[in-house]
């Protein structure tokens, strides 16, 4: 005897070998022996054989028209065998009976089953809409696999022309754009951004860059509501001065001038003056609302995204040629010293006489040049005058640094500037140190540490970056962002708190309410000051920034890489010359390019080899070279030699975090970075790095990251 039953879902057929009680010992077609329950068993049958029946069984399953069948059926719940016997009449077998149970069991939109062997028809109504959905499914399927077809053969369909980029970063799985788009780039064992990138589907590797980071941190785009610039108090006193800024050519944000005035007994004044949007933005309007949102400018080559509106900028920025809002901190230096003799900070008007681009100052303002007192280009008397204080101020914290057991910074020579028009890059060498990025960063670190004095001073708490070693003193530095003052000893300042850049960083707007509350309020500043000790909405600006500020340095990296790479394939570079960083990184001379060449051998640092250009990828940000031939390879003379050469490299491989272009925060970096013992960046405070900016050499050690 045979029986035909249901396991586990799905039904089977096999040849009875015992039976005791309500259990059969069956044995199935393939050899496999089951214990069934009695219950389970819908047929009893002798011929066909097991494995025929089911054979025939699913052959006549298809042959049933379901619609007849359907109508065929009771309303009521019903046996199988009370419909096989309606639908096939008196003569039906086996066969027919498994057939009908395999038919409606394998459609649940006619049949639903209610039980072993017992089923009821649907309501006509759900039939009907049930049926519609199937035929949408149907056709559906069949447009998914024209668009399939057509982008396998590398044809973009009309229907994806404007829906690629979003098909590629945060797309709706469940839509048929995006599954055809996933089985045709499966089909042809590439990726889907490669698969859009061939079908033209988007215009480049760049556009698809771009539009991943906008899709994640500015989904809703990157204009700005309209919103009203607050107005200045009117009893804001106007200083006595004329100030001038020192930026890049491209810099439209800018935040800092700086002003000399000469006193009696060869004693000299000199203000840092700070853009003062503060003054016009309140904690919790519409402004500061956008600010925290953005909480920086986003920095990349050819663009930017500022974190404030146009208009506010334009209303705070230090532009040439009329009286500016601004805080100021004042220095009186005694100039035959260099020693700071008293400070004071003030909040007022200051009239800024120019912008200086170190484009144009860079070639004429050298060592040599301010030593000579040869040269002509405005404020070159201040200029002069700021020089020897900034040199001072560098040794008085390497001074402090050595006590913290670092040595000297290093100073790189050369730092790139990159130029987008439309797809054209030009990416030109600045050389770094120099006495107006010297001057910028010194008078720009004296800002940081005074101020962050001066919050500490009146117990107001403000947001400070510190850099301490843990366990030994020679132990690795650790940079965080807290709430407290704490020593910087990479800066080698006794507390540092980034005020210099309040139209760019959310963290210096803050800290520049607090400054302002301290000037205004004195020793009530702690009552009147936006944010109250403890308060918990100042760490949550703390967490929140340093997040943030590293993934917009990140994005930063990674399109300076791009840059890089579309340099090389825009001037058909077949061979380039390269030196060794250490062990199998080289860095290219013409542009700020760090590549990992796999089986580079030994070779020692700073040797130049000539490396020929194997394969550039723009989409996933890759390139690959190999060794050509040794150029010229560094003599080494001592062990002392190869130890400052490797403190040297370490400062320059760390990926510290970075988003903007000023010379400010160029500086503050090279500042930083030779402070740091290990390769990770910043970002929290379990990681090891430097602060502030880094350049592009140092950014793209791992650019995916």
């Amino acid at each position: 005897m045979n029986v035909f039953f249901e396991e586990s879902g799905s039904f089977k057929a096999g040849s009875v070998l015992s039976r005791q009680g309500d259990a059969f010992q069956v044995e199935l077609p393939g050899g496999r022996r089951a214990k069934v329950r009695a219950k389970d068993v819908l047929i009893e049958f002798e011929k066909p054989a097991a494995g025929e029946l089911m054979q025939q069984a699913d052959a006549a399953a298809q042959e049933i028209d379901l619609d007849f069948l359907w109508e065929c059926a009771p309303e009521e719940e019903f046996a199988f065998a009370t419909l096989a016997k309606e639908y096939y009449g008196e003569t039906f077998g086996a066969i027919e009976r498994a057939a009908l149970v395999l038919r409606m069991h394998g459609a649940p939109v006619y049949f639903r089953r209610k039980g072993r062997g017992q089923y009821q028809r649907a309501p006509q109504e759900q039939l009907q809409m049930a049926l519609a959905g199937l035929e949408r499914k149907r056709q559906q399927a069949l447009v998914q696999a024209g668009l399939e077809d057509e982008l396998k053969a590398g044809c973009l369909p009309e229907s994806l022309a404007n829906k690629a980029l979003g098909l590629l970063t945060k797309p709706d799985k469940n839509t048929i754009e995006y599954k055809a788009l996933e089985a045709a780039a499966a089909a042809r064992g590439i990726s889907m951004a490669r698969l859009m990138l061939d079908c033209g589907g988007i215009p480049s590797a760049r556009a698809l860059h771009e539009a991943r980071f906008l899709s994640e941190f500015f989904p809703h785009g990157t204009g700005f509501p309209p919103v009203t610039v607050g107005a200045v108090p009117d009893d804001l006193p106007e200083a006595e001065v004329e100030a001038f800024s020192i930026d890049d050519i491209t810099t439209t944000e800018i935040d800092d001038a700086f002003s000399v005035e000469h006193l009696a007994d060869g004693r000299v004044r000199i203000g840092v003056h700070i853009a003062a949007p503060a003054l016009g933005i309140e904690r919790g309007d519409a402004v500061d609302a956008i600010a925290r949102g953005r909480l920086s400018t986003v920095y990349m080559p050819g663009d930017k995204i500022t974190m404030l509106p146009d208009d506010v900028v334009e209303a705070f920025t230090l532009a040439e040629g009329g009286l500016r809002p601004a805080l100021s901190l004042y220095v009186i230096v005694n100039r035959e010293t260099q020693e700071i003799v008293a400070s004071e900070t003030r909040a007022e008007r200051v009239f800024v006489k120019h912008n200086l681009r170190h484009n144009t100052l860079d070639e004429l303002v050298t060592e040599e040049s301010l030593a000579a007192g040869t040269g002509e280009y405005p404020h070159k008397a201040d200029i002069a005058v700021l020089w020897p204080f900034a040199q001072a101020l560098f040794e008085k914290r390497q001074q402090a640094r050595a006590g913290y057991g670092l040595k000297r910074e290093v100073q790189r020579n050369t730092d790139f500037n990159f130029y987008v028009e439309g797809e054209h890059i030009t990416i030109t060498p600045r050389r770094r140190g120099s006495p107006l990025d010297t001057i910028v960063a010194e008078l720009a670190i004296l800002a940081n540490s005074s101020w962050g004095a001066f919050l500490h001073d009146h117990g107001v708490p403000g947001i400070y970056r510190s850099q301490r070693a843990f366990g030994a003193p020679t132990g690795p530095k650790r940079t965080r962002m807290q709430t407290s003052a704490a020593p910087h000893e990479g800066l080698g300042v006794a507390q540092y708190a980034w005020s210099t850049s309040p139209l760019r960083r959310y963290v210096d707007l803050v800290n520049q309410w607090q400054l302002l509350a301290c000037v205004q309020h004195g020793v009530t500043a702690k009552l009147a000051a936006p944010f109250k000790p403890k308060d918990a909405d100042l760490f949550a600006v703390v967490q929140g920034f340093d997040d943030t500020y590293t993934a917009y340095a990140d994005h930063q990296r990674r399109m300076e890489y791009f840059w890089c790479l579309r340099w090389l394939r825009q001037e058909e570079k077949k061979q380039v010359v390269a030196s060794v960083v250490k062990g199998d990184l080289v860095r290219l001379e013409e542009i700020p390019l760090l590549l990992h060449v796999p089986g580079l051998g030994v070779h020692a640092r700073g040797t130049r080899l000539l490396m020929e250009v194997m394969s550039l990828d723009e989409l996933t940000v890759e390139a690959s070279v190999r060794l050509l031939h040794v150029l010229d390879a560094p003599q080494v003379t001592s062990g002392t030699d190869t130890a400052e050469a490797d403190e040297a490299e370490e400062g320059e491989e760390e990926l510290i975090d970075a988003a903007d272009d000023s010379a400010e925060s160029e500086a503050e970096a090279r500042a930083e970075a030779d402070s740091a013992d290990a390769d990770e960046g910043v970002g929290n405070e379990d990681e090891t790095a430097g602060d502030a900016d880094a350049s592009p050499e140092q950014q793209m050690t791992e650019p995916g990251r």
